[in-house]
């Protein structure tokens, strides 16, 4: 399918319906072998550890205390939140975050690329040191491999630096890595080619000896990541666990701050909530006015 996209381009919207086709069609498979969809693959795992991610910078700080104090009552003992829209405000809010979760808990934070080079590294130090955050998201742009190398080489030791989330194609995942800019390569399965190219970037990333986490979309993670040998966690993200259980009845719940996948159900275990998903259903009109 890559192939046939060689003159409209590979990277972007064309590769996530590349994506899309190769999850339907791996899901199609193991339904017809009957069997979960991991264990038609090469897994070196049955579940796949998650960390809590939302916190978004707009949310009142009541609101983000309660978000990720609430994955930690659930037994998920990492929780991700925004920052680096509104630097100044960030102390407040992390502080904040730290002190309803308490010191054990793992707290990530992502900055979407918000950052120069130098206030990156400033805010790093001041991450790690103050409020014990392990895990900074794309500190600058993920396009910026040579930032995120200073980032890595430069910042506090402990604090992982991490990116890929917007990789497409094989050799996005490689400049990340032959740069040495992350800590940990992170990718979407709905983005790099679905099953069959997750695959390639989980045997790309244990050929470097790299950590990989999944990027979102946890009902086809959960599955898909259980064959990444180098996995380390899943982004159990707010809004897209939000809208999956809407749509589809067997989506997955964290148990023991882990998803696994039913051994029971074929495929993904979904079904689409036909009755629920009618109301969200876009209609076009064929006639053509003359």
């Amino acid at each position: 399918m890559f192939a046939q996209l060689r003159n409209a381009g590979r990277p972007g919207i064309g590769a996530m319906a590349v994506s899309a086709v190769d999850i339907a069609l791996w899901d199609l498979r193991a339904r017809l072998l009957d069997r979960p969809l991991y264990q038609t693959l090469p897994a070196f795992h049955d579940r796949v550890p998650v960390y809590g991610s939302g916190g978004f910078t707009n949310y009142p700080v009541d609101l983000l205390v309660s978000q990720l104090a609430g994955w930690v009552e659930q037994g998920i003992p990492r929780v991700k939140m925004k920052t680096s829209r509104h630097p100044d405000e960030d102390p407040a809010r992390l502080a904040a975050v730290r002190g309803a979760i308490g010191e054990e808990p793992l707290l990530f934070t992502d900055a979407n690329g918000a950052y120069g080079r130098k206030e990156a590294l400033w805010w790093a130090w001041r991450f790690r040191d103050e409020f014990g955050v392990t895990w900074l998201e794309e500190p600058v742009s993920s396009e910026d491999a040579t930032g995120l190398s200073l980032l890595r080489a430069a910042g506090p030791p402990g604090l992982d630096i991490a990116a890929g989330e917007y990789g497409f194609v094989l050799a996005d995942f490689a400049r990340l890595l032959d740069a040495g800019a992350v800590d940990c390569l992170q990718a979407d399965v709905t983005r790099c080619g679905g099953i069959t190219g997750l695959l390639q970037v989980a045997g790309f990333a244990a050929a470097r000896q790299a950590d990989l986490s999944a990027h979102c979309a946890s009902a086809v993670s959960a599955h898909a990541f259980c064959a990444a040998e180098r996995l380390r966690h899943l982004e159990y993200f707010h809004d897209h666990v939000r809208i999956e259980s809407m749509l589809f009845a067997g989506t997955l719940v964290p148990v023991a701050g882990a998803l696994r996948p039913d051994p029971a159900a074929p495929g993904l275990g979904l079904e689409l909530k036909t009755a629920d998903a009618a109301s969200h259903q876009l209609h076009h009109s064929t006639h053509c006015s003359r």
